[in-house]
């Protein structure tokens, strides 16, 4: 890690997982710091619902992917099922600086971006793109000059020649304040629609 006089720039932790056969393209901002992770991958804080809603949405129960008894999640049957849903992940944010010490997207100053066309090309097959979070959507849209869709909805954009959607979800982080059950009814939604 590089450091700076104030604080350390940090770089992404995790590869893209870029399945493919992926539909779908997930981007959230930037991992929590290492001390929260539960496991080596993405959405890594035990807290965090993103796993939960998965298992709510695509189970019928939200602790389908979570291993109660070592804190963390079924990380080999989280794969196994991304890969077969065609579901791949990254973050809008490559290197970032934490102005506080903590995990929320408004403490984070993004130092480089990711490169999010690099990765739509490498994704042939996706037609559609989540963004998690109000950051993730204000980076995305940015980049793309569109119009931020509302909660739950989504915008058409074009990318090089190929029209993709981009919903907007709401985040799953614990600190935003809805339930799992309803934060999971915004996902069903979109995976209805796909």
């Amino acid at each position: 890690m590089e450091t700076t006089a104030n604080n350390e720039i940090e770089t992404h932790p995790f590869e893209p997982w870029l399945p493919k056969n992926a539909r779908l393209l997930m981007l959230g901002t930037f991992p929590p710091a290492p001390k929260r992770w539960c496991m080596e991958w993405y959405y890594p804080n035990f807290q965090n619902d993103m796993w939960r809603i998965f298992g709510h949405i695509f189970f019928g129960d939200k602790m389908h992917f979570v291993d109660q008894e070592h804190k963390t999640f079924r990380l080999d049957a989280l794969k196994s099922f991304l890969k077969e849903e065609g579901v791949a992940i990254f973050d809008t944010a490559l290197r970032i600086r934490r102005t506080k010490n903590t995990a929320s997207d408004k403490d984070l100053e993004i130092v480089e971006q990711s490169d999010i066309d690099a990765i739509l090309r490498q994704l042939p097959a996706c037609k559609s793109v989540l963004a998690a979070g109000q950051l993730a959507t204000d980076v995305f849209t940015k980049h793309f000059d569109i119009t931020p869709p509302k909660m739950g909805q989504h915008t058409e954009f074009t990318f090089e020649g190929r029209t993709l959607r981009l919903y907007r979800m709401p985040s799953s982080s614990r600190a935003y304040p809805m339930s799992v059950e309803k934060k999971a009814e915004f996902y069903r939604k979109m995976f209805e629609e796909l």
